[in-house]
């Protein structure tokens, strides 16, 4: 949600694929459950054809990276913290902007699990994946076309897909970044701010604006310095070709219920519907 200091403000749940959704645990755990017996890609240095076995992991859409590297520890029966350490040495096919830091090139889908998967091999793969997906001459063409670098267009994807309630939506939120950008608004989405305290929350405080972290977007104009998320296709066509659109702010007042607006007057109007069905919600409850 985008809004001013000093109001509620509202923010999701990251959400996970489509197809993800029946196999995640509570907690947002993992998921490498599935065991599938079809031709399989086998991933250690690449893609080759194989007829093993194997288990699946979901990657869901807009999980960081420190969620994926726990979630392949997990589905390989490593010690915590092992993958994560892996990336160093991994070799990873990141663009030079990208500083060897993979969030947001990690690719949202379905991987299969062999015997023979490593770390490594795994992470080789969803880079190559996101590279494949994301598709290189398309962001190189339609980034600048927006004022803005490849790398910067997947941070951007990343963020879209934080915020966007439905894929829908996801167009709308990418020209409300642009409209502030363009204004020299701060972006002031609870998103970053969630990725700076390392967690996913549905409120953002006013003090939580003050943090000194260069994704408090509150405090500092512009995208933050690297993606928040591992964005996928909806988000990233979005964050390339936003749809057309004056708005500034938004706000989901209920379930597949997103308002975009242009004036901060009803934006207020909105984030108070979404105040009154958040409380009689909880008195439901």
């Amino acid at each position: 949600m985008v809004n001013e200091p000093g109001t509620f403000r509202y923010r999701r749940r990251l959400r996970p694929t489509r197809r993800g959704k029946a196999m995640l645990l509570l907690g947002g755990a993992l998921v490498a459950a599935a065991t599938i017996a079809a031709p399989l890609l086998v991933l250690k240095d690449g893609p080759e054809a194989g007829a093993e076995e194997a288990t699946s992991l979901v990657v869901p859409e807009g999980w960081r990276a420190r969620q994926i590297y726990a979630a392949v520890d997990r589905a390989l029966g490593l010690q915590p913290g092992t993958t994560e350490k892996a990336v160093p040495g991994a070799r990873l096919p990141l663009p030079t902007a990208a500083h060897g830091n993979p969030e947001g090139y990690l690719f949202p889908a379905t991987y299969p699990i062999r015997s023979d998967t490593t770390p490594r091999s795994l992470l080789r793969y969803m880079v190559a994946t996101a590279s494949q997906r994301f598709g290189n001459d398309r962001i190189a063409a339609g980034a600048p076309h927006n004022g803005i670098s490849a790398y910067q267009a997947v941070t951007l994807a990343s963020v879209i897909q934080a915020e966007a309630d439905t894929a829908s939506d996801m167009g709308k939120v990418g020209r409300v970044v642009y409209n502030r950008l363009r204004r020299d608004m701060p972006l002031q989405m609870d998103s970053t701010l969630n990725y700076a305290l390392g967690r996913s929350t549905l409120d953002t405080t006013t003090e939580d604006t003050r943090i000194d972290s260069p994704y408090n977007t509150y405090r500092r104009k512009g995208l933050p310095p690297t993606p928040i998320g591992n964005p996928g296709e909806q988000a990233m066509r979005a964050a390339i070709g936003p749809a057309p659109g004056p708005w500034l702010y938004f706000v989901t007042v209920g379930p597949g219920d997103t308002r975009f607006s242009e004036s901060y007057a009803a934006h207020q109007r909105n984030v108070v519907e979404f105040n009154r069905n958040r409380e009689s919600a909880a008195t439901a409850g």
